[in-house]
């Protein structure tokens, strides 16, 4: 897994370094506390490639059986559109964010309005909606 580090903040857009910030779910230290964490780590994972937490942070229902991570796209930046429940008061949440990424050296970006539930007292990605 090749881990590409930013020089500043995280790749999840949140102004900490990667290894205070997203790292720490992806190593397994905590668990995100709100759907919006979970889908910033998760855009993260995209970045550093990190197969193995996108597949964890799955809910088994959806869950494919592996992600093909292409090497020539790299996830350069994120915004959080809109968030609705998804913290510790709810057991569903949606974010809507756009994800921006480099194809072979062309800009283009993702739109999704994603659906999160939380299993086992953890937050997971449920689809989009």
């Amino acid at each position: 897994m090749s881990r590409r580090v930013p020089a500043a903040g995280c790749h999840c857009g949140l102004p900490a370094s990667y290894q205070d910030c997203c790292a720490r779910f992806h190593r397994g230290e905590s668990s995100a506390a709100t759907a919006e964490l979970l889908m910033r780590s998760r855009f993260s994972a995209f970045a550093v490639g990190d197969e193995a937490y996108l597949l964890r942070t799955w809910h088994p229902a959806g869950r494919p059986p592996r992600v093909d991570l292409d090497k020539k796209l790299r996830w350069v930046r994120l915004e959080v559109l809109e968030t609705a429940d998804g913290n510790v008061f709810h057991t569903e949440g949606t974010v809507r964010f756009r994800a921006h990424y480099l194809d072979r050296g062309r800009p283009g970006q993702l739109d999704e309005h994603s659906r999160f539930v939380r299993l086992d007292g953890r937050w997971v990605y449920a689809g989009a909606v």
